[in-house]
């Protein structure tokens, strides 16, 4: 790394840039629009700083979906099919399947409404599912998507992410970070130490997978802090048709994937989870073949 990477990579980008951002997220923009008032849900009221939004759900009878703004979505779910995962990020995050297909912890950062908890709450039975949320709000309106009571293998956590990777309480085999605002990934995950933290939360073989959303300068930002960190062990993969990248970093002595036996993996994983995980391997191993990686890497 030279010395120019490390004095980038010592900072995230400035605060004002980060300001003078658009909304983002991982559906597109949401033009302006007035939400009719039956259409609305809001959870109890909970104590809340200055200048804190609350959430509220916006149900139209097919999509139900988590909002801070009216021009933000969250997360959303289809009423008729609560289990699945509706955007293209979140099918894309499970590729991690393909290396690790049996976890037996899961960890995630960031509820929302619940897309990723409840996708591998069901279809990785034998697995435990820890995810953590900050926001209370977000919490208290869980019931509105579905997710399931918890029990002795899905809990969730109200905690800071940064602070509960200070002092897991588990190692996990997969770690899936999906923490945004409406700008782009949170800031306060925007250092060296809080990557370090997560690789040191992983057993060995295990796998990271962070939602990298948000303007180029801070995805690039994250993705150098993902690749230091895991000694550039990590695929980055474009989500079409949506505003999100997807990085898969392994905690692992590094070695050039079998990709044969990860795509007779996929076959079997569509088979018993139903997406397109054939899809995934090729253009994981696509990605990966055009990837420019450091040398003695």
């Amino acid at each position: 790394m030279t010395d120019t990477e490390t004095k980038r990579r010592s900072s995230p980008p400035k605060r004002a840039a980060r300001a003078a951002a658009k909304p983002f997220n991982g559906t597109g923009f949401l033009p302006p629009q007035r939400i009719p008032d039956e259409n609305i849900r809001r959870p109890p009221p909970r104590p809340r700083e200055e200048g804190d939004p609350d959430p509220f759900v916006v149900d139209d009878g097919v999509i139900r979906s988590l909002h801070f703004s009216p021009y933000y979505v969250q997360s959303e779910m289809s009423i008729d099919e609560p289990y699945a995962l509706k955007l293209a990020y979140t099918r894309q995050m499970m590729a991690f399947m393909l290396f690790l297909p049996r976890p037996k912890q899961v960890t995630i950062v960031g509820l929302g409404g619940g897309s990723l908890t409840k996708f591998c709450y069901r279809e990785l039975p034998r697995a435990s599912i820890t995810t953590v949320e900050i926001d209370r709000g977000v919490i208290n309106c869980a019931h509105y998507f579905q997710i399931p009571a918890e029990n002795q293998r899905m809990r969730i956590v109200h905690a800071d992410a940064v602070d509960y990777f200070a002092a897991p309480d588990e190692r996990a085999d997969v770690i899936l970070i999906d923490g945004c605002d409406e700008l782009g990934i949170v800031p306060s995950f925007g250092n060296a130490g809080f990557y370090q933290k997560l690789r040191a939360g992983l057993r060995p073989g295990g796998v990271l997978v962070v939602n990298l959303i948000g303007p180029d300068e801070v995805v690039d930002f994250h993705r150098g802090l993902i690749a230091d960190t895991f000694d550039d062990r990590l695929i980055v993969q474009d989500v079409v048709g949506e505003g999100n990248r997807v990085a898969f970093a392994f905690n692992e002595p590094w070695r050039e994937p079998d990709w044969p036996a990860i795509e007779r993996e996929a076959r079997k994983l569509a088979r018993r989870h139903g997406l397109d995980f054939s899809a995934f391997a090729r253009k994981l191993q696509r990605t990966y073949e055009q990837q420019p990686r450091r040398r003695g890497r």
